[in-house]
């Protein structure tokens, strides 16, 4: 049995709409990152970062939400090909995932959401660079279905971040491509499971929510828990 360990953030929904997606039989352990549950000793035996998400698979653990989603794909054989260059372009297509769309989006989130001095140069510099990075998508998605072929770890990776564009400050309208993809992920059924698990995202919530939440993140942002 699976058991993953996550919260309502945008790598946790990635391994819960994967697990969802191949139908996996998991349990799940939501963390408290406010209490600082990620930094406590029992987990940092699972996850040495600190972080979420992580699974442990009958006692085999897993970390870095990259990994987990090559691990599951590559354990059920589903979700990205198993020849080389069709596995390459789902890798190529996760890194940059990885390496670019979360952390510029993650760093636009801090600077336009949570971190408690307005910096606008930072907060222009990381924007700027999230539409740079969505017109790359945009310009791809506009002769292909999905980022690799099939849909993929990629798409699922992928979608788990672009879908927050507003959160970070950033207006989705002029990526008509990046829509197209992104609206026909969000129909599968697999997909809205994934996306209630542990609890809705921000960008399901009230205004009321949502500011609430912010406030939250803030006080991680500021005490160095994240």
């Amino acid at each position: 049995m699976i058991t993953l360990y996550t919260a309502p953030t945008p790598n946790g929904y990635k391994v819960s709409i994967a697990l969802e997606e191949l139908g996996l039989p998991y349990r799940v352990r939501a963390l408290d990152l406010l209490k600082g549950e990620q930094k406590q000793e029992w987990y940092l035996r699972i996850c040495p970062n600190g972080r979420i998400p992580a699974i442990e698979d009958d006692g085999f653990p897993v970390f870095e939400s990259g990994a987990i989603l090559v691990y599951l794909a590559e354990k059920t054989g589903r979700l990205m090909p198993t020849d080389a260059r069709g596995r390459s372009r789902v890798l190529q297509w996760l890194m940059f995932q990885m390496s670019a769309i979360g952390p510029m989006m993650g760093q636009a989130n801090v600077f336009f959401r949570y971190f408690p001095e307005k910096i606008q140069p930072a907060i222009d510099r990381f924007q700027g660079e999230v539409r740079r990075l969505f017109g790359v998508l945009d310009r791809h998605l506009a002769d292909n279905a999905f980022l690799a072929g099939d849909y993929s770890i990629a798409d699922i990776a992928t979608f788990c971040w672009t879908r927050t564009a507003r959160w970070s400050g950033i207006d989705p309208e002029p990526f008509g491509h990046l829509a197209r993809w992104q609206a026909e992920i969000a129909r599968r059924p697999a997909v809205q499971r994934g996306l209630t698990i542990p609890a809705p995202s921000p960008t399901a919530m009230s205004e009321d929510e949502a500011a609430r939440f912010a406030e939250r993140a803030r006080s991680l942002v500021e005490t160095g828990r994240r």
